[in-house]
């Protein structure tokens, strides 16, 4: 009997226990709820609700001088995707698909620079290209016009027909110095958007990549390490406050792909070329009329020169800016416009951003004496005239004129060329008519007879011409250019 009582109170003490410690566990876990359990939604909300106890170590928070993010958010969507079509010269008409050629394809990259469409790129990205596609960072496509290339700088201006677009303000490329932060953005290899971080390695480099017949090209290129590829050409190289300091046009590497060096041209360069490219077509190029070379130890033994760096005249070419300055062979040039010259390419960036007609003073040492002069820069023709594209009004066969403000009106158009006469040639083969009025040529708005132009310049093989007819019937014209 008494065993059995024992039994029944140990059995007794069990069931207590166990109901006590459920009710405590119980209790602790209703106050204390598991955040990996209870109420969880997704991974994210865990994530978060742990995050928010962590402790974060100040050292790892990235100072506000260096933070990438509102440089590259504040430009990626100024710099555009270019697409450059080839013709070979194969043609044909569908009246339902439009025209058709048969053709390769090159892509490169922009740079948005007015909020009306203007885009700077370089020259190569779309040389000789038959068409020009820009794809904006929403992926809004159009046709590019060239309004202007520069081959000495490497240089293009294009227009798209758009409105109220993110652009990227220029900034100042004399400021930067090496060891400052930039970020390249492009497209290499056809990867839309991508932005790469790096410094300013050096700046007024000549790789001697360029060529002209006239021998003037200018090199004064910004080096970088940032990551620049096949694709990036014509992208833009940007300062921290997203402000654009050059464009992205060169690498310097064994393989084609980069390799630790790549290459923009600086943006004070690039201001005055769009400038020229927009209101005369062409670049002005103010000359001094030498020839130069960079100073060196060697040079400055053999000629007995009291200074290691700067830019000898080997010779100066008569009646030039600088034989009329009494600048002489001889000479060590050290400043331009009191910016001190330590080479070739600084000299020719500071004389490039320049027009004929413009002064600059030029400091030179001689005979170990130090003088300034003004020497009033001449173009390529020895004038100092600005020199302008004058655009005929006969072109291939055909007289053309501008459509007045009623022609306009009466066919509801923004702008037109009306072909006056028809004469033996291209637009008589094609099947055009007198008074025929073009309004597109391979989808690209025709406003004027400058326009027409800047349009067929760059074009070759096949195009496509759209217009109307006097009676104002559509009409559409495949021909060979």
């Amino acid at each position: 009997m008494k065993s059995r009582f024992i039994f029944l109170a140990m059995f007794a003490s069990s069931v207590f226990g166990a109901f006590l410690s459920a009710w405590i566990v119980l209790s602790y876990v209703e106050r204390n709820p598991d955040p990996g359990l209870q109420g969880q939604v997704s991974v994210s909300d865990r994530q978060n609700r742990i995050s928010f106890t962590n402790n974060f170590d100040s050292s790892i928070v990235i100072p506000e001088g260096i933070n990438f993010i509102n440089a590259a958010k504040a430009v990626t969507l100024g710099v555009v995707h270019i697409r450059s079509s080839y013709s070979s010269g194969v043609r044909s008409l569908n009246p339902l698909d439009g025209f058709f050629r048969d053709q390769s394809q090159s892509s490169g990259s922009g740079v948005i620079i007015t909020d009306n469409g203007f885009i700077a790129t370089n020259n190569h990205v779309i040389e000789d290209a038959s068409q020009i596609e820009v794809v904006l960072n929403d992926n809004r496509s159009y046709l590019a016009k060239v309004i202007g290339t520069d081959p000495t700088t490497d240089l293009a201006l294009l227009k798209i027909n758009a409105k109220h677009l993110p652009f990227i303000r220029y900034g100042d490329s004399d400021k930067i110095s090496p060891g400052e932060w930039v970020l390249a953005i492009g497209n290499p290899f056809d990867l839309n958007s991508t932005v790469t971080a790096g410094i300013v390695s050096a700046k007024a480099r000549n790789i001697g990549i360029l060529r002209d017949r006239s021998n003037l090209q200018i090199e004064s290129f910004i080096q970088t390490d940032a990551a620049v590829n096949p694709g990036n050409s014509g992208g833009a190289l940007v300062n921290l406050k997203g402000e654009l300091i050059g464009i992205n046009t060169a690498i310097a590497t064994p393989t084609g792909t980069y390799a630790g060096y790549s290459f923009a041209v600086p943006v004070t360069l690039i201001q005055k070329v769009m400038d020229d490219l927009l209101e005369f077509g062409e670049v002005q190029r103010g000359l001094l009329g030498i020839r130069i070379g960079d100073v060196n130890a060697r040079l400055a033994e053999a000629r007995d020169l009291d200074v290691v760096s700067g830019v000898f005249v080997s010779s100066v070419n008569h009646n030039s800016s600088a034989e009329e300055a009494g600048i002489v062979e001889g000479d060590v040039i050290v400043a331009i416009d009191d910016v001190p010259v330590h080479n070739v390419s600084e000299l020719q960036e500071l004389v490039a951003r320049n027009r004929p007609g413009d002064e600059v003073k030029v400091t030179y040492i001689r005979e170990k004496a130090e003088t300034t002069v003004v020497a009033v820069l001449r173009n390529t023709e020895g004038t100092t005239e600005v020199i302008r594209t004058i655009y005929p009004e006969k072109l291939e066969g055909g007289v053309f004129e501008d459509l007045g403000l009623s022609d306009l009106g009466s066919y509801e158009i923004e702008g037109g060329v009306r072909l006056k006469e028809v004469r033996d040639g291209k637009w008589k083969e094609a099947g055009l008519k007198e008074d025929f009025i073009i309004t597109s040529i391979d989808k690209l708005e025709i406003k004027d007879i400058e326009d027409l132009h800047r349009t067929l310049q760059n074009k070759k093989g096949g195009i496509l011409v759209e217009g109307i007819f006097p009676n104002g019937e559509k009409g559409v014209f495949g021909m060979d250019w």
